[in-house]
């Protein structure tokens, strides 16, 4: 399960992912209430989900984190010990502008988990990586993806009309930004 925390909050616990953490991501991939608002297309076997899994955890450019309520110490935790419920994670970190991205299972929805997690995500980007900003995009229909987004400083920058084709219709996203010195003047 979860791999060595990296940051704690007040509830949550952000662990590294770790190959063991696959068969969790596929589950939340394949659920619908996952997948729509994220905009992800689910059509991969579980081998090729496997492969597109493991090479995001070991693309170097990329930052991402299990979300996890737990009691453990800072070491790998006894599965007992450790619940993961969700991700976020940063692409492209090398970039001037890494895009931020986010879930959780619905079953930790409107719980204040999401907003602490992606607040402290959002905090080890901006101490640990030389990035002036960071983006971020919600769909039209994930009211509480963007509210998520603006109650942590994030700005609308512009709207992509019909960009996406989910669930049967195209869907319009907006895109955020947050720069380095409004995270710092919060």
């Amino acid at each position: 399960m979860p791999g060595t925390r990296i940051e704690q909050g007040e509830r949550v616990t952000l662990r590294t992912v770790e190959r063991e953490d696959s068969e969790f991501l596929q589950r939340a991939h394949a659920n619908p209430e996952i997948r729509y608002p994220l905009g992800t297309i689910t059509h991969m076997n579980d081998s090729e989900m496997d492969d597109y899994f493991e090479e995001f955890i070991e693309d170097e450019h990329n930052v991402g984190f299990v979300v996890c309520l737990d009691d453990a110490g800072p070491d790998h935790p006894e599965e007992d010990e450790s619940e993961p419920i969700g991700v976020v994670t940063v692409r492209r970190v090398d970039w001037d502008r890494p895009s931020l991205a986010y879930w959780l299972v619905p079953d930790h929805h409107q719980k204040g988990y999401g907003k602490e997690a992606v607040s402290l995500v959002v905090e080890y980007v901006f101490r640990t990586f030389d990035v002036h900003s960071l983006g971020a995009h919600a769909f039209d229909f994930n009211a509480a993806s963007r509210g998520l987004l603006e109650s942590l400083g994030f700005v609308e920058e512009g709207r992509a009309r019909e960009n996406r084709f989910i669930d049967g219709e195209y869907r319009d996203s907006f895109q955020y930004g947050l720069l380095r010195r409004e995270w710092r003047e919060q």
